[in-house]
């Protein structure tokens, strides 16, 4: 029994992909899965973790062996030694030499390190810890975009969708009307230019309804491309009449995106990234100092002028090693006071980024504050132009009113009709867009747009 209910579900889910394409979080859910420049911000947000165990690292123990092996001649001579060994004595003057030609020669080396003192490193670390920050907060900043890109393009395929049907109406209207003017200039009760006025809105009808169904085409593509849905099956929703939610103060809203908004977050950890760079070439980070623990063997086997001989060294060290750069040709210093510009160049794109997004929040709450009242204007309009359009037919079947006011009408009502659904689209888009500057874009965000959508058929 539970293997047939099983089946059955997956049935009806396959069966109805467009019921599920009406709602806006599927479309949102199937783009995280789909959506290629998401997946680019996911590939990018998987170096974080590498960068901060690189960071970890920098202070930990290195370990390096290295060995060589070749053919090579070495000589060396001494003149005027001391010479001593028991039972012989000590000799002056004494003269060593050895001579190794076309030899075997062998070198093998063991170091590690540890840093003691090391401020290049330390600002490295910083800086590697700053770029996994970064990363992380590049795929938040990823996802809000994704789901903003998201709601824009289904808002977008919705419009297309209310524009042809708007203009299947339209057509239906004025095909009517045409056939009612021809049949009254038929008995002789209408003018010609009734019969020629209809004609021609509706030829030009008929070329918008061409330019909305490709319009429409497109943009259902974009948004299957991204969602990974078919085309035929995003049958999406238009914005419901809803009472708008409860707007805080403009103040509120501006600090809270200063401190979460993900563009200003991104540009502070440029900043600081750039700082870190600053202090990594700064004079005083020059010097170095490290534990070291080193053992080298040096060997050469072979004949010579003096016959068969060989030579090994084999030497072993534990101590502090200390490096001070002195003088590198005014490198340093260069590369020092580029830094310095650079971090200039951080910190003004931050207070640049700070006042575009300040902007963007006023603009955004000024939409949201006064969509709710251009929306009940709107809503008014419509009902004025539906009122007049009907009127119109009235005074057109008595005579009162001309052909060509009633095909006004009728466009003056589609228009009032199409501007409405764009308001209302252009009002939850705002408080998306709100949202994302905010650094609160989230599914709780988008769900309460998605129950703002009209029930589907």
């Amino acid at each position: 029994m539970r293997r047939i209910v099983h089946i059955t579900l997956l049935a009806l889910a396959c069966g109805a992909p467009a019921a599920w394409a009406t709602d806006l979080l599927h479309a949102w859910q199937a783009a995280q899965q789909n959506d290629r420049e998401l997946a680019v911000a996911r590939a990018a947000q998987a170096t974080a973790q590498p960068r901060r165990d690189q960071a970890a690292a920098l202070w930990r123990p290195g370990v390096a062996f290295n060995a060589s092996a070749g053919v090579a001649t070495g000589e060396s001579e001494m003149r005027g030694a001391q010479f001593s060994a028991p039972g012989m004595g000590t000799s002056g003057g004494v003269n060593f030499g050895t001579s190794v030609t076309g030899g075997t020669a062998t070198r093998w080396a063991l170091q590690a390190s540890q840093p003691l003192y090391h401020p290049q490193r330390r600002a490295q670390q910083q800086q590697l810890g700053l770029q996994a920050d970064m990363a992380d907060l590049e795929w938040q900043a990823a996802q809000q975009a994704l789901m903003l890109r998201t709601a824009q393009r289904y808002f977008d395929v919705a419009l297309a969708q209310e524009a042809l049907r708007v203009l299947d109406l339209q057509l239906r209207a004025v095909q009517k009307a045409a056939t009612e003017a021809q049949d009254r200039f038929d008995i002789g009760s209408a003018p010609v230019t009734d019969t020629h006025e209809a004609r021609a809105r509706l030829a030009a009808l008929r070329a918008q309804r061409l330019a909305a169904q490709t319009d429409l085409d497109v943009k259902r593509r974009a948004l299957a491309d991204s969602t990974g849905l078919a085309p035929t099956a995003l049958t999406v929703r238009l914005p419901a009449a809803s009472a708008p939610p409860a707007l805080r103060a403009l103040d509120a809203w501006q600090q809270e995106a200063e401190a979460a908004n993900p563009a200003i977050r991104l540009q502070q950890l440029a900043a600081d990234i750039a700082r870190a760079e600053a202090e990594k070439q700064r004079r005083s980070a020059a010097p170095t100092v490290e534990l070291v623990a080193q053992a080298v063997q040096e060997r050469l086997h072979g004949s010579g002028d003096y016959g068969s001989a060989r030579n090994k060294n084999l030497n072993a060290l534990v101590g502090v090693q200390v490096n001070v750069p002195l003088y590198t040709g005014g490198y340093r210093a260069a590369r020092e006071e580029e830094a310095l510009r650079l971090q200039d160049k951080a910190q003004a794109q931050v207070q640049s980024t700070r006042e575009q997004v300040a902007q963007q929040v006023h603009g955004s709450w000024l939409g949201l504050n006064l969509g709710a009242e251009r929306v009940q204007a709107l809503t008014d309009a419509l009902t004025a132009s539906e009122a007049r359009r009907d009127a119109t037919q009235t005074g057109h079947e008595v005579g009162h009113r001309t052909l060509l006011d009633l095909l006004n009408a009728e466009n003056d009502t589609a228009a009032a009709r199409l501007a409405l659904a764009q308001a209302r689209a252009s009002l939850l888009l705002d408080r998306l867009r709100l949202a994302q500057l905010a650094g609160r874009l989230d599914d709780q965000a988008l769900g309460a747009v998605n129950q703002a959508l009209a029930a589907g058929d």
